[in-house]
């Protein structure tokens, strides 16, 4: 009796609920979706290689030293990864909408089959719920809103690599499927109806309009067009500001009189006010901030060279350094340079942007500007600098 009534039951939930057949639209199904989620996988694919060189590039120290040539590398992986970020959203949406129907396919009836297609539900669903989570903290992260207790570099880069394992076994489970469908000619489009052509080029149009619109803030010549962007360029010098002296603490202590940098190596400590690193060598260079949120800009910087600043203590020619700020607290008020960075000529400890004074809020009375490095390691308010024994 109780058999019957769960077979009943389990009836009864099968007439209520829709089917697969139900959705009857010709633009869903194997074609469309193979093809939207090709490019979605080049975008993964993109997202991933930038977002793994950011991940180190913020790293203290890394077993190969990152290079400091061109200096607008970084700036150009974190305009891509955020670019590919961006477009696949769009792309991911119509995806979703192409294979919608699979929502509502009925599990086979042998016991073999129903293991298998539970694992290849499960793996869809940790790819679908990965790949959600990145885009949306990807685009927080972006817009400088983070609504969670977690630390989000770590967690986006390990919720990355399990979004690209169920990635990939999604693609080895569907690889015929795929194989076949791009195989395919497209269908003749019914009197009136939309075709796959025109699904296809509007998908496309949007992850265009969408990087255009927001991502591009990082490239010269375009960042007007980028009307959603988080930082338009804008700001003393040209270089935008992420983070200001009031919002750090630091106003009192940047403008005190007696500010003086501390120079440390081990038995000696050299300390120079600001009258004191204008009277040393100046040397300038046009080198690009670049951020992870996605924007950058690039500024002419003048100041005095790190290397030549360790040559006062007595420093070694190639050796690393601890960078400190006068912010009393926050994630990025302690950064280091390696050694290859530290005696890297275009390395500056930077009293100047435009020719013109740093502003308080760009760092003043002194930063760190360096080539290829992330902008939360281009340390402002600069307060000591202590040579790694």
């Amino acid at each position: 009796m109780a058999l019957l009534s769960g077979t009943r039951l389990t009836d009864r939930i099968d007439r209520l609920l829709p089917h697969e057949e139900a959705f009857r639209s010709a633009l869903r199904g194997p074609d469309v979706a193979s093809r939207v989620g090709l490019w979605l996988g080049l975008c993964f694919l993109v997202a991933l290689l930038t977002g793994v060189y950011s991940h180190f590039a913020q790293q203290a120290s890394t077993a190969i030293p990152l290079p400091g040539r061109p200096v607008s590398l970084y700036r150009v992986t974190q305009t891509l990864h955020i670019a590919a970020g961006t477009a696949a959203v769009p792309l991911l949406l119509v995806k979703m909408w192409a294979v919608n129907p699979k929502l509502f396919a009925r599990p086979p009836r042998q016991r073999r089959a129903v293991v298998l297609h539970v694992l290849e539900r499960l793996s869809i669903a940790a790819l679908v719920a990965s790949t959600i989570f990145q885009l949306a903290t990807g685009l927080a992260n972006a817009a400088q809103w983070y609504p969670w207790a977690f630390g989000f570099r770590e967690t986006h880069y390990a919720v990355g690599w399990v979004a690209v394992g169920a990635l990939l076994v999604h693609v080895a489970v569907k690889l015929p499927i795929i194989r076949d469908a791009l195989a395919q000619r497209q269908p003749p489009a019914q009197p009136g109806g939309v075709t796959r052509r025109s699904l296809l080029l509007a998908t496309w149009l949007a992850a265009g309009v969408a990087v255009l619109a927001t991502a591009a803030a990082g490239v010269p010549g375009v960042r007007r067009i980028s009307v959603l962007a988080v930082r338009s360029g804008d700001g003393p010098g040209g270089v935008p500001i992420n983070r200001s002296a009031v919002a750090a603490g630091v106003s009192a202590l940047a403008t005190d009189p007696g500010f003086a940098l501390s120079v440390v190596a081990p038995g000696r400590v050299v300390r120079l006010n600001r009258a004191d690193l204008e009277a040393l060598p100046q040397t300038s260079a046009e080198l690009p901030i670049a951020c992870v949120e996605g924007w950058s800009a690039s500024g002419i910087w003048s100041g005095v060279r790190v290397r030549d600043l360790l040559a006062l203590v007595g420093a070694p020619a190639r050796t690393a350094v601890v960078v400190r700020s006068l912010q009393p607290r926050g994630a990025w008020r302690e950064s280091r340079l390696p050694a290859e960075v530290a005696a890297d000529p275009l390395t500056l400890l930077a009293l100047d942007l435009g020719g013109e004074p740093l502003s308080l809020d760009h760092g003043y009375p002194c930063r760190i500007i360096a080539p290829n490095r992330p902008g939360v390691l281009q340390t402002k308010w600069v307060s000591r600098l202590e040579v790694q024994a």
